[in-house]
């Protein structure tokens, strides 16, 4: 038979237990109302100066207008975990989001590009040289990104998105998924926009109206879905065709640019030939101008003197004739080398005075 503990044996070893139990139970109310206290404080959160804190009350947000439901820098005093939640938003930072859902995977351009190697033992040496980059290049649409221009050709797509919180109510509820909700609204944006527009002018001059349409639809998404977020820029880090079209588009591309750059020499030297070929017109037009003013000059003089001439010949008729007879022969003598006067003929009347012009050495 067992032994059992007489009762004393069992006080004395329960009596120290009673003592402490004892002694804790009676300082009891002030641990409880130390960690009440300490509970109550932890409500109190510090918003900081670029941030704007939320609070959930049960899961709700707490206020019904946007001005209520934000709470400024400083102190916010709400009601403990599992209460109140505060949730802090920084809503002064942009956030930068990288968007590849458009972009082609890692089949490589590098594989594809890269020279082809001695042939293993086992494979098919009179396999064509092309089919290997054939096959690597080929676009898988299960595993690849891409999208299609308006005119049905593919091209790969990178950006890069950067954001801020517009809207920290909204935020609160979409926080953890904001970067997904970017991503897809910024994905089927450009997918529509690349569809309206043609692949010639979205690799050449058309990237910025391709940027600003599809900024300006992914952020009507960000708000159809309040996710509270503002879209600050949107950059294409990449556009591309796919890999196997790549020299064609860049012989496209070339070409594009070869025919841009010889429009702007032809501007240029337009607009370098234009003012000089206007000068010298002007100058052309002010020289005829000047010209035909010392002709008119002169012809209203002639005509004047003529008119002059016409009148003093109707006073006196023979004077005149007399007059401009002399001057004429005056004339003609100041020109002649030699005057020789030739008498009449014996017997024969005379007819008048013979004048031979000519140069002195003539000998006339």
């Amino acid at each position: 038979m067992r032994r059992q503990k007489s009762p004393s044996e069992i006080g004395q070893f329960v009596a120290p237990l009673s003592r402490v139990f004892d002694g804790a139970w009676q300082r009891m109310h002030w641990w409880v109302g130390t960690m009440a206290v300490l509970y109550l404080l932890s409500g109190i959160t510090v918003v900081r100066s670029d941030e704007v804190a939320v609070v959930l009350r049960w899961g709700h947000l707490v206020g019904e207008t946007p001005a209520l439901q934000q709470h400024g820098p400083g102190l916010l005093f709400a009601f403990p975990r599992p209460v109140d939640e505060v949730v802090r938003v920084q809503v002064k930072r942009v956030w930068e989001v990288p968007v590849s859902t458009l972009a082609a995977g890692e089949y490589s351009a590098q594989s594809s590009a890269a020279p082809r190697g001695p042939v293993p033992q086992g494979e098919d040496e009179d396999e064509e040289p092309g089919e290997a980059t054939a096959s690597s290049a080929t676009l898988d649409p299960l595993t690849q990104g891409y999208a299609i221009t308006g005119d049905e050709n593919i091209v790969h797509v990178e950006m890069v998105a950067r954001y801020r919180v517009r809207e920290p109510g909204e935020w609160a509820f979409y926080g953890p998924k904001a970067e997904d909700v970017l991503r897809v609204e910024v994905s089927a944006a450009m997918v529509r926009s690349l569809g309206e527009m043609g692949v010639d002018r979205v690799l050449s001059d058309g990237r910025k109206d391709l940027i600003a349409i599809a900024a300006r639809r992914a952020q009507a998404g960000l708000d159809a879905s309040h996710s509270g977020l503002e879209l600050s820029s949107l950059e294409l880090t990449r556009l591309s065709p796919p890999y196997a079209l790549a020299e064609d588009f860049d012989a496209v591309q070339s070409s594009f640019i070869g025919a841009e750059t010889s429009k702007k020499e032809a501007q240029a030297y337009a607009e370098n030939m234009i003012p000089s070929a206007q000068a010298e017109a002007d100058s052309l037009l002010q020289t005829a101008r000047g010209t035909s003013s010392n002709d008119l000059a002169g012809a209203r003089g002639d005509a004047e003197a003529f008119r002059a001439l016409d009148r003093e010949y109707r006073a006196n008729p023979g004077v005149v004739r007399e007059r401009l007879y002399r001057d004429a022969v005056d004339q003609a003598l100041s020109k002649a080398s030699q005057v020789r006067w030739i008498p009449p003929p014996v017997g024969r009347t005379y007819q008048g005075m013979r004048i031979t012009v000519g140069p002195s050495n003539s000998g006339n």
